[in-house]
């Protein structure tokens, strides 16, 4: 057949040639993935593109049988963000015809490992390097002695992470190389998301869905009527509003106090928001997402270390706006990143002065400077604005534990907010969005917030006691579990261990608590206060001292809670805890480590930790 017999001409004689050279050099199994690739296109499938950099992707294998090898979509998500890409891409599977398995790592019978086919991962990172809490179980087995060899295994890893920390995606990358280790094969290279990770993660998953479909010889024609993978995942915590992340509502601030006392040498405050007519619905132990926006002040600084106007025009993702509306609510301006500090070296030439930077250094450098830093540090008169924004990430919403229960204050969302202050170079910072609730959300002011879903801290369906272990704001989740506890008319037994600064000015809802000790929906309370005494003393003491008693709860079926620091309350209160199971067991470390292994699998040790 030529140009001119195609129908409609569509292809032109050099098109059609190549066409022809490229068919005859496929075998069957390459012609299916070739269909699927072009189907695909033809449905607007791969309109963002594959990323730039991507390895090839690795056709099937000659001994797979089309059509019979399994599917599973394995997420582990701390925020959320992994676990919506992980449904839609689901959704979209079985809209090409496939018949994935969708699991969380935090419920995931590590049993089935080792009959996996084709498994496509989602995982982000937690601070450094660290998996998700929830799929912290997951690792373990993974990286123990006990995973099984994976042989016929076929995977492929997407990665989410943050680049202001040093082990970018680094949770990713542990996955990805151990089940190298183990035998399997990748389907394509790890794939690597900073925080803008929507446009990439849509790449990997339609090229993988495309891939995989095409493998499936009885799914290769539904590829053409697909439209594009990102599809609307359902939101249980939402699923009667239209509101969500990239669609939040706009709130009215109704109070915002000071909580700590006169002379406390921590700000915390209580605010109150009204979400009246949203439809939001959330359940204890559930997050609000602030969509918040930079300081002004910080706008016009800015500003004038690049020497630009505010009014100057610009596009962001297709959209007119100005420089100024666009640094104040689009991008990210205070941290600074790898991506911003190799981005302002090519501009500045002072790429040879970053990179002879050992890693330890350039980790060191991005924490001691802002982007104001660098800019007045390494300066440039008359860039582009649109070239400086390029080196940008877009600004992210902040998560805040939920300190309320909708069963006592319908249609309001109470947080427990302290405020990250700090100066650096001799003048004052503050947090993005903690500044802005502290500082710039007066009662009568509106937010932009939706309800971020936390499956992974729940209160138990039954009267199941509870531990709840919290230092600080960490208590916030523990007001709302305990309110929801009295308007259900609860009988169960729940016991709080509480740490903050000072007893007399920072007992936050020291009020509530004690009505609640009367009225027994706290049987018990310890608490500890770092700074009133010569030697300091923390929550984790105050576990073993009541190490007899916090095993009696656990082995009476306690869920144990714990809410806070992650550098230091979170692995503190572990070796606590670990501590109080080793001695009154009278067992070693390693089962005790398995005993919180099997609480964490039965969804009775859940930690949300920041």
């Amino acid at each position: 057949m030529t140009a001119s017999q195609f129908p409609g001409a569509a292809l032109t004689a050099e098109q059609w040639r190549l066409v022809e050279a490229l068919g005859a050099s496929l075998n069957p199994q390459q012609a299916r993935w070739i269909s699927g690739y072009f189907a695909g296109l033809d449905s607007g499938l791969l309109r963002g593109g594959v990323q730039a950099g991507a390895a090839p992707l690795a056709l099937p294998s000659a001994a797979a049988a089309p059509g019979t090898r399994a599917l599973t979509i394995l997420y582990g998500s701390e925020t959320g963000n992994s676990a919506e890409l992980a449904a839609n891409l689901a959704a979209a599977a079985r809209e090409q015809g496939l018949d994935p398995v969708l699991a969380d790592m935090g419920e995931y019978k590590t049993r089935k490992l080792k009959d996996e086919q084709d498994l496509l991962i989602l995982i982000s990172t937690h601070g450094e390097g660290d998996p998700p809490q929830p799929a912290a179980g997951f690792f373990d087995f993974v990286e123990s002695r006990k995973a099984p060899k994976l042989p016929n295994l076929r995977y492929a890893v997407l990665a989410l992470g943050d680049m202001t920390y040093e082990h970018f995606c680094g949770a990713g990358k542990r996955l990805d190389e151990r089940f190298e280790v183990l035998g399997g094969s990748r389907l394509r290279a790890r794939v690597d998301c900073d925080v803008d990770y929507e446009e990439p993660a849509e790449a990997w998953g339609i090229e993988m869905l495309a891939m995989l479909a095409a493998d499936r010889v009885d799914a290769v024609p539904a590829v053409a009527t697909t439209g594009a993978m990102v599809v609307p995942a359902p939101q249980p915590a939402a699923a009667a509003s239209a509101y969500g992340k990239r669609n939040p509502f706009p709130a009215t601030v109704i109070e915002n106090m000071v909580l700590a006392g006169r002379g406390s040498t921590k700000e915390t405050r209580h605010i109150e928001i009204s979400i009246e007519d949203s439809g939001l619905q959330y359940e204890p132990g559930d997050a609000l997402g602030i969509v918040s926006r930079n300081d002004p002040a910080l706008v016009d600084s800015l500003l004038g270390a690049l020497h630009m106007e505010g009014d100057a025009p610009l596009t962001v993702k297709g959209h007119a706006t100005t420089l100024a509306e666009a640094l104040a609510d689009r991008f990210e301006i205070t941290t600074a990143t790898q991506r911003f500090l190799d981005h302002w070296g090519e501009l500045t030439s002072a790429t040879e002065s970053f990179s002879a930077m050992s890693s330890a250094e350039r980790a060191e450098f991005l924490h001691g400077n802002h982007i104001i830093d660098i800019v007045r540090a390494f300066p440039l008169q008359g860039i582009d604005p649109q070239r400086f924004v390029d080196g940008l990430r877009p600004l992210q919403p902040r998560l805040y534990s939920i300190a309320s229960s909708l069963a006592v204050v319908p249609d309001e969302v109470h947080l427990t907010v302290s405020p990250v202050r700090y100066a650096l170079h001799g003048e004052p910072r503050s947090g993005v969005a903690s500044g802005h609730l502290a500082d710039r959300a007066p009662v009568d002011s509106q937010l932009q917030v939706y309800i971020q879903s936390n499956p992974h801290f729940r209160l138990p369906d039954d009267d199941r006691p509870i531990i709840m272990i919290g230092a600080g704001t960490g208590v916030a989740p523990y007001r709302s579990f305990l309110q929801e506890r009295e308007a259900r008319g609860s009988n169960g037994r729940s016991w709080l261990f509480f740490g903050e600064r000072n007893f007399r000015t920072d007992f936050l809802y020291q009020i509530e608590w004690q009505t609640w000790l009367k009225d027994d929906i706290l049987t018990r309370m310890d608490v500890a206060f770092s700074r009133d005494h010569a030697e300091k003393v923390y929550v984790q003491h105050r576990i073993s001292e009541q190490a007899r008693d916090v095993y009696a709860w656990l082995e009476e079926g306690a869920h144990v809670y714990v809410c806070g620091d992650a550098t230091h309350l979170a692995p503190d209160v572990h070796e606590a805890l670990l501590n109080v199971v080793e001695e009154q067991a009278s067992i070693q470390r390693e089962a005790a480590e398995e005993y919180f292994r099997d609480l964490q699998r039965d969804g009775r040790y859940q930690r949300d930790v920041y």
